[in-house]
């Protein structure tokens, strides 16, 4: 291994580190309220809705959201697969296991992120962040069958946790033959596992809580 192949190295495992940092000081200054914090973890042109760019956008987005919908929150982060485009881009997905305190309800919730990321000015920066919920409900109401995002004073609708991969449907739609092994497809390659898994399946439509 010459030194040029070494310090790609380092700085890969660096950059791994600086992201699973990322998201772990997103998940504090959120439920902290730091909102300043917050949306410095984003890029400095990042996208608000269709037609906003900014962060003081994204801090005033975020003041609205947190003040009309949440006394509390925490947010407890869960595996976290990263894999690189280039040496300045990346896209993960993370998952997270969320408490709100929300009126006379606590509501927990099961979901993930889609994330891109960008190294800009030699730090690395959320470029987008893609909520998909599995279920929200309150503590003492499992969400048990469909519809599973259940927030107090609206009607229940189905998530977008699965929606990014199609071997959820694959799966269920499949009846395997029990008399026969099934074939195992070849391994993704190295910085292919989330490519590979999503199968070209388009981004989906995310509803705002």
């Amino acid at each position: 291994m010459d030194q040029k192949d070494l310090l790609a190295r380092i700085d890969r495992l660096e950059s791994l580190d600086e992201i699973r940092q990322l998201a772990g000081k997103y998940a504090l200054s959120l439920d902290m309220r730091d909102l300043d914090a917050m949306a410095n973890c984003f890029a400095h042109d990042v996208r608000v809705g269709r037609d906003k760019v900014g962060r003081a956008h994204f801090k005033a987005w975020l003041d609205d959201t947190m003040r009309l919908q949440f006394e509390g929150t925490a947010h407890h982060l869960g595996q976290h697969i990263i894999e690189f485009r280039d040496a300045d881009h990346a896209t993960g997905v993370v998952y997270s296991k969320n408490e709100h305190e929300t009126g006379p309800e606590w509501v927990i919730m099961q979901m993930l992120y889609w994330d891109d990321y960008e190294r800009i000015d030699g730090r690395w920066y959320f470029r987008r962040r893609l909520p998909c919920y599995w279920y929200a409900t309150d503590l003492n109401k499992p969400p048990i069958g469909g519809m599973k995002m259940r927030w107090p004073g609206r009607e229940p609708y189905v998530g977008s946790f699965h929606e990014l991969f199609p071997s959820w449907e694959a799966f269920w739609a499949r009846r395997p033959d029990k008399e026969m092994l099934p074939q195992v497809a070849e391994p993704a390659p190295l910085e292919g596992f989330l490519a590979n898994l999503r199968q070209g399946a388009q981004d989906p439509k995310i509803r705002v809580r």
